[in-house]
């Protein structure tokens, strides 16, 4: 994997990142590819129900399938740029 500078808070729990809306492959889940679509804090792994309060827990990756389905988390530090 690539060094990237660091993340940066962009508010409500969510991160800055350099490949926000790019493809990305996720290491830790076979070499999926999918899209980055957010680094923010996985609520379901917090509370049920209402989330009211950002999470005190740490950042996941939100990816999207490229076919539509499904998103799935991971640890942003599994991704890098997706080759062509």
């Amino acid at each position: 994997m690539t060094t990237r500078p660091p993340m940066q808070p962009l508010g409500l729990g969510h991160w800055k990142h350099p490949l926000l809306g790019h493809l990305v492959v996720d290491h830790a889940h076979d070499d999926r590819i999918g899209i980055l679509r957010a680094i923010a804090p996985d609520v379901k792994a917090h509370t049920p129900g209402l989330v009211i309060e950002i999470p005190d827990t740490p950042p996941v990756a939100w990816l999207a399938p490229l076919t539509g389905g499904v998103e799935w988390t991971t640890d942003p530090e599994a991704i890098e740029v997706a080759r062509k």
